[in-house]
């Protein structure tokens, strides 16, 4: 009996060193298997491009094909609820657009939290905006159209994507800002909205790069501020809202991956601690710059605390410019 039990603790001993070198194993193994990247957009779009970009080396990294599964609609809400029905355990994660994460909530009812839902993991490109203005507008700087503006209260029009889009939000914001009326016209995309503004039909808008450097280069439109830190590389020319004189127009389109809550802080933190080395890589900095992007990265705290931050402050511009979705 002596020996028994002098043996018993020792065997628990053994079991739980056992137990934990099965447990660590597991982490270590991630992933075992491919892994969907699911994406709140269609092909073709920023949001799609940065989870190609992001996908292909981080298949690499993990060893396991990362696989990109475009699945738009519902401003989101069916790329973020495939996502959060699935198992946490990494194998399914959300990549998702700015304007879907932190501006759709505060606009429509959508079915998940934004904070709660998800565990954060990493953002993986960010994307400041270019206020443009028309050819022919007798303005040549920000000073001179919000004086423009100012003299001509409710004459100027501008166009975003849809209404409560972050090009609608963000033109609301330099009306609060600068104490100017500017009239909304909704379009059904990005496409159509640059079409009516290089025909001369609306005066105005304020979207990501891509889409308006080519017609800022030929002249068919008039590049007025960046609203990021830094000027772009790719139109150095252009001034930053803040050497404009408006600090706090900031406005950035950010891509970033999420995970559903619940899922290992170890899977997290590998996939973080990946995506960190890929985009301090050359190779992704550069295809950032020629989308008129940043390679921006922010780990999971960061980032957990950086959507928190946006949704509060899109929140105060929203209800004091009674933005509504769908109207």
């Amino acid at each position: 009996m002596k020996k028994y039990t002098t043996l018993k603790p020792l065997c628990y001993a053994i079991l739980l060193a056992g137990l934990g070198s099965s447990v660590n194993a597991q982490e270590v193994a991630y992933p075992d298997r491919p892994v969907s990247l699911i994406v709140s957009a269609a092909p073709g779009g920023t949001t799609d491009l940065a989870a190609r970009m992001i996908a292909e080396p981080l298949s690499k990294a993990l060893g396991q094909s990362v696989v990109v599964e475009n699945k738009p609609g519902a401003s989101g809400g069916i790329a973020a609820s495939q996502v959060l029905r699935a198992k946490p355990d990494g194998y399914t994660l959300l990549l998702q657009y700015s304007g879907y994460q932190v501006i759709t909530p505060n606009i429509d009812k959508v079915s998940w939290d934004p904070v709660k839902s998800f565990a954060p993991v990493a953002n993986v490109l960010s994307a400041p905006q270019v206020l443009v203005v028309k050819k022919d507008l007798p303005v040549n700087n920000l000073k001179e159209f919000v004086d423009y503006a100012i003299k001509n209260p409710g004459k100027l029009n501008y166009a975003s994507s849809g209404n409560g889009s972050l090009q609608q939000v963000a033109t609301e914001q330099l009306n609060q800002m600068a104490n100017i009326e500017t009239t909304h016209v909704p379009y059904k995309g990005t496409g159509p909205a640059l079409a009516d503004l290089l025909g001369g039909v609306v005066d105005l808008t304020i979207t990501t790069p891509p889409p308006l450097l080519p017609h800022i280069k030929s002249g068919a439109l008039k590049a007025l501020v960046v609203t990021g830190s830094q000027r772009l590389d790719s139109a150095p020319e252009v001034p930053t809202a803040a050497e404009a004189g408006y600090p706090d127009l900031q406005v950035s389109s950010w891509f970033a991956m999420y995970a559903p809550a619940g899922t290992p802080d170890a899977v997290v933190q590998k996939l973080a601690g990946e995506i960190e080395k890929i985009m301090a890589t050359d190779e992704y900095r550069e295809k950032a710059e020629t989308l008129g992007a940043t390679a921006e990265f922010m780990g999971p705290e960061a980032l957990g605390k950086y959507t928190e931050e946006e949704l509060v402050r899109w929140k105060k511009v929203i209800d004091t410019a009674g933005i509504k979705g769908n109207q």
